[in-house]
């Protein structure tokens, strides 16, 4: 089950004492509308001198967690996998880029019930931006149905003048606008 993977998951990031933020799809559901999931996408601060302590966060009879992966996404500021070997449940580990959107979106993360457990978790506008950003380059309706399912959800809460700025700045205004005046 999604919300036991979820779980194992942050607590393991916790013990290990890496900063993390669920983003993507879970994300998404919890800002907006629920649908199904094949994994779970973390966004994480990680250098290699913290490595070990995520790895051993993990064991390797109950997860696999490529070291070598892991190492070539911080250097390359990418992503890595983690698998429950139990459940097959997987998880992205997707490096902070190191860009003023990703750091600043990483600083608004916020504390909330994520399936049933305590996490942190992007914010719905940096939701929106990053689902806006990855439909620009992929050309994914999935993406585009995430960020109407958090517009029409939390149309009344999200801070417009924030998205419009990023929206700017990341080169995806025009989805934006488009999605709005739908």
């Amino acid at each position: 089950m999604l919300s036991e993977f979820l779980v194992r998951l942050t607590s393991a990031m916790e013990a290990a004492g890496v900063e993390y933020m669920v983003c993507g799809s879970v994300a998404s559901i919890i800002h907006g509308v629920p649908r199904s999931t094949q994994d779970v996408d973390l966004v994480v601060l990680l250098t290699e001198k913290e490595l070990p302590r995520l790895v051993a966060a993990f064991p390797e009879d109950e997860f696999y967690l490529s070291e070598s992966a892991a190492k070539d996404a911080i250097r390359l500021q990418s992503q890595f996998n983690v698998i429950d070997l139990q459940t097959g449940w997987k998880a992205d580990l997707i490096v902070r880029k190191n860009r003023a959107f990703s750091r600043t979106e990483f600083e608004r993360r916020q504390r909330a019930d994520v399936l049933g457990t305590q996490a942190w978790v992007a914010s719905p506008e940096d939701t929106v931006l990053a689902k806006l950003e990855w439909s620009a380059r992929s050309e994914s309706s999935r993406q585009l149905n995430d960020v109407r399912g958090v517009i029409s959800v939390s149309a009344s809460s999200l801070d417009w003048d924030y998205l419009e700025q990023w929206a700017q700045a990341l080169g995806v205004s025009e989805l934006l606008r488009s999605i709005r005046e739908e």
